[in-house]
């Protein structure tokens, strides 16, 4: 029987119309566009001919290949991971990390060989970007290094990933998210009373809904009436089912939620509505209705730079230092004041849309009641006969 040619060694064939053996060994998968995948072919008389032809070929193209990957770069390995392999990222994560990239990667180890780049030189600058960035920065620029090497690697432009050997060093604490104390909040509430922004702030601290939630609500997602005739009654209510993420979903199945809406949101979006009512007559036709409840003076969706600025002015209104304060810190803040004011982190954890109680413990610890007393109530109502007081008492 004929011996099997190895795998890799490709095939070969005897073409009639040709009266010549052909041999072609294929180079992998078609590329995009393309119906059929690129491949090497030799032919000649014989197929000892045909296949000593067809290695010299392969070898001339591999030692091609070697030579453009000898000068193939870190910048040139991260800029082809960007525009390949993030086609099903949002954009504005792709935004923020092609910003992340531009401003550390590149200038620090963009002009480098990627064959000689090396861990200790990828350590090296860990070790200078964690005097100065967050540790969850640093987690991500190590994950655009790694992953345009990964993909590099599987091109064959590198033959290991060095990233795959460096740690990610403990960077500066970042700035913690804080929340408002009701004398705060209120006087933020207050300051919104006169900026276009009244209705945002007061539905975002007493609902506690994402800034991306709040810029896609729309106006068929608000029930500002209910049904207080019904049996039982039904609350006017808010859902909480979009985002301005792609697609518009939620950024989990839990944060898909319908809640209650306080007497005080009620009032200020039928307000709300009659103003918008106002600047849609005045733009006329350049209005776009697009059913969002928070616009620009046009009805297009709002920017979160224009929310955080706008927001900004409010805080500086109320006394605080607008440097100190965002938007998302309205949530942050409504989980603080129904921890403080005894509601149950199940609770809480339903109401911002939660996947469990360990995330809101995770994200919101600082803000959550610091001394659990359900149980030592409990117990003094199980065991009576001694007050606080008696109990301090010196024996």
């Amino acid at each position: 029987m004929p011996q099997r040619r190895s795998q890799g060694d490709g095939g070969i064939h005897w073409d009639a119309s040709k009266q010549r053996y052909i041999a072609a060994v294929y180079l992998g998968p078609a590329p995009a566009g393309k119906a059929r995948r690129p491949r090497i072919t030799a032919s000649a008389k014989t197929k000892t001919e045909a296949k000593n032809k067809l290695k010299q070929k392969l070898k001339l193209a591999q030692d091609r290949a070697a030579l453009a990957a000898k000068d193939y770069t870190v910048e040139q390995a991260v800029n082809e991971w960007f525009d390949f392999g993030l086609h099903k990222r949002e954009a504005t994560t792709v935004k923020n990390l092609r910003s992340l990239a531009n401003t550390h990667v590149i200038p620090a180890l963009g002009a480098q060989k990627l064959q000689a780049l090396s861990a200790d030189e990828v350590d090296e600058w860990l070790a200078v970007k964690a005097k100065h960035l967050s540790t969850d920065t640093l987690r991500r620029l190590h994950s655009i290094l790694r992953r345009s090497i990964v993909r590099a690697q599987a091109r064959e432009k590198v033959h290991r990933n060095v990233v795959m050997l460096c740690e990610i060093p403990t960077g500066t604490g970042g700035r913690p998210s804080k929340s408002l104390s009701v004398q705060q909040a209120d006087a933020i509430l207050k300051a919104a009373e006169s900026s276009p922004l009244h209705a945002y702030i007061v539905v975002s601290l007493l609902t506690g809904a994402r800034t991306e939630e709040m810029r896609a609500l729309t106006w068929p997602n608000l029930d500002l009436v209910g049904k207080p005739n019904a049996d039982p009654p039904v609350p006017p209510s808010i859902q909480v089912w979009r985002s301005v993420r792609s697609h518009g979903d939620t950024k989990t199945r839990k944060s898909r939620r319908t809640l209650e809406l306080a007497v005080r949101c009620v009032r200020v979006l039928e307000e709300h509505g009659e103003r918008q009512e106002v600047r849609r007559r005045a733009a006329g036709d350049r209005w776009q209705n697009l059913d969002l409840v928070f616009t620009s003076e046009l009805g297009t969706q709002l920017d979160a730079a224009n929310v955080r600025r706008a927001f900004r002015k409010v805080v500086k209104a109320a006394g605080l230092d607008p440097a100190m304060w965002t938007p998302r810190e309205l949530r942050h803040s409504f989980v603080s004041l129904l921890s403080s004011n005894g509601v149950r982190i199940e609770d809480i954890s339903r109401l911002v849309g939660h996947a469990s109680t360990t995330v809101t413990e995770k994200v919101y610890r600082h803000e959550l009641r610091p001394v659990l007393t359900e149980g030592a109530t409990k117990m003094d109502e199980i065991f009576p006969g001694q007050s606080r007081g008696e109990a301090s008492e010196e024996p």
